[in-house]
């Protein structure tokens, strides 16, 4: 996944919100057509930072504002002595206001403009075709364009939002074009950073457009994007620290055949700073876990009432990873859900809060796969990935819990309405156990006494960007690989001494 050169802002707003800011900003004096200049002069800008040898350039034109961007574009590179060509999907006739000033200014620059008759697409694309606004599936003719444009082999750019991505979603609706680079404007849409957007928006530039800020701060962040400067913080530790300061952190899970996901939650805790960890697993696992990390007080347990007596000194249960859902798990899952101790939820322990067996206990953090998700909310993963801002915000409130909707663009809702993004990962990240290291680190950060939206707000950002980090040598990471680069980033980001 690439990312712009330049700082990104922390703010994701929705289309409706944008379209607001831009009308603020006109009835606040920056004329419409002026914001319409600015944007072009952006992203033409960004065109020729990204392919500075490019000397030809295929405008694919629609019938909005979107479309005005591209011809003030195309008139731009005609100025600049590039071989410019515009096809226009649809009548031209039928562009009003900006668009058609954008149009007659492409026109008197010389450029060439003609209906889309599936001409060849040679240069740079500019896709100019589908603005914002877009709701429903894709239709002709502009599903067969699309595809026309990602079947073409050449570097695309897209203007605002790839043409086909729901910019509140990041849904590809029916078909969307694949961007090498998306220049946007105004403020960052939400679904240019979750959903199918990572395999669509190549390299994300921002340009506000000289927005003023004064404006700009009438509008409520929806989304905040998580990245080092706005970071919940970690406090420092004094000189004078010990263990007894830093919680102690029960490790619930490992059923036979599973042992593998408790150690690794484990590691991970020890490993993010709680003060004492303790391991409830199956006695046959007990051996493996003082063999892997002798300062954990690991315990073998047949039941609930052997639980029990590791609950009660216990600040912050981990609760699920390799839980199983036969009655060794449902009976310890039973004890936790009956302790008022803050918790994590991950895993087995969400399948049978999903079936109806337990109740989740207040102060919890819950840390679903979209598969999870869909049985926890009683509806399809297909449902969930549509709307996943909407997923994650209704099992947070659903569940009046921290809900962590894993997946790309990772997003951490509150049953308050807060919700963050966490945009950094790695496809190598799709492998087994990286949700039991992430439940770990939630629970050691929770043990150090970040609140529950906090500690899952840090912990998804340094898991995802440790995963971007290992992930950058290729296939074949495991999840253990991440653990190390966890610790590292947490102590450049939140260092132990201050």
């Amino acid at each position: 996944m690439l990312h712009s050169k330049h700082p990104l802002p922390d703010a994701l707003y929705s289309a409706a919100q944008v379209r607001d800011l831009d009308a603020r900003l006109i009835a606040a004096g920056t004329p419409g057509f002026e914001l319409m200049q600015r944007a072009a002069h952006a992203a033409w800008r960004a065109l020729r930072r990204r392919w500075p040898d490019g000397r030809e350039l295929t405008v694919l034109a629609g019938r909005g504002n979107n479309a005005g961007d591209g011809y003030l574009i195309a008139a731009l590179a005609q100025r600049a002595g590039w071989q410019v060509a515009v096809a226009a999907v649809g009548d031209t006739s039928a562009l009003t206001g900006d668009a058609e000033s954008a149009y007659q200014e492409a026109r008197s620059a010389g450029v060439a403009i003609t209906p889309w008759s599936q001409q060849p697409l040679i240069g740079i694309i500019v896709d100019a075709l589908l603005g914002t606004g877009l709701k429903g599936g894709v239709r002709e003719p502009y599903a067969s364009v699309i595809q026309c444009i990602n079947d073409s082999g050449v570097p695309v750019m897209a203007v605002d939002i790839p043409s086909g991505l729901c910019a509140d979603t990041g849904r590809s609706l029916g078909v969307a074009v694949r961007a090498d680079l998306t220049v946007t404007f105004i403020g960052l849409k939400i679904g240019l950073f979750t959903g199918d957007a990572p395999d669509l928006v190549g390299e994300r530039v921002f340009d506000d457009l000289q927005a003023d800020p004064a404006v700009v701060a009438q509008t409520p962040v929806a989304i905040k994007r998580l990245d080092t400067f706005n970071l919940p913080k970690l406090s420092p530790r004094p000189r004078t620290a010990h263990k007894g300061m830093f919680g102690r952190v029960l490790v619930i899970g490992g059923d036979l055949g599973f042992g593998g996901a408790a150690l690794l939650s484990t590691e991970s805790t020890l490993r993010c700073g709680a003060g004492m960890v303790t391991l409830a697993t199956r006695p046959e696992h007990v051996s493996a876990a003082l063999t892997r990390f002798p300062e954990v007080m690991s315990a073998g347990v047949h039941s609930a009432n052997q639980l029990m007596g590791l609950i009660e000194p216990a600040t912050v249960l981990v609760v699920g990873p390799g839980l199983g859902q036969h009655s060794w798990g449902r009976s310890l899952l039973s004890a936790a859900a009956n302790a008022q101790r803050p918790q994590i939820w991950d895993a087995d322990a969400l399948n049978q809060l999903a079936a109806g067996f337990v109740s989740l206990p207040k102060d919890c953090v819950i840390t679903p796969h979209p598969g999870e998700a869909a049985r926890l909310l009683g509806i399809s993963t297909t449902d969930i990935q549509a709307d996943r801002p909407a997923a994650a915000k209704a099992l947070a409130k659903k569940y009046n819990a921290v809900c962590v909707l894993k997946g790309s663009g990772s997003l951490i809702a509150s049953p308050a309405g807060d919700l963050a993004l966490a945009d950094h990962g790695h496809p190598a990240m799709a492998t087994g156990g990286l949700g039991d290291v992430l439940s770990g680190v939630i629970g050691a950060l929770m043990a150090q006494k970040m609140p529950a939206f906090d500690a899952a707000c840090l912990g998804v950002w340094l898991h995802a960007l440790a995963g971007e980090k290992c992930g950058a040598t290729g296939r074949g990471m495991a999840a253990a690989d991440l653990i190390p680069v966890i610790r590292q980033l947490l102590e450049e980001q939140q260092p132990c001494l201050s």
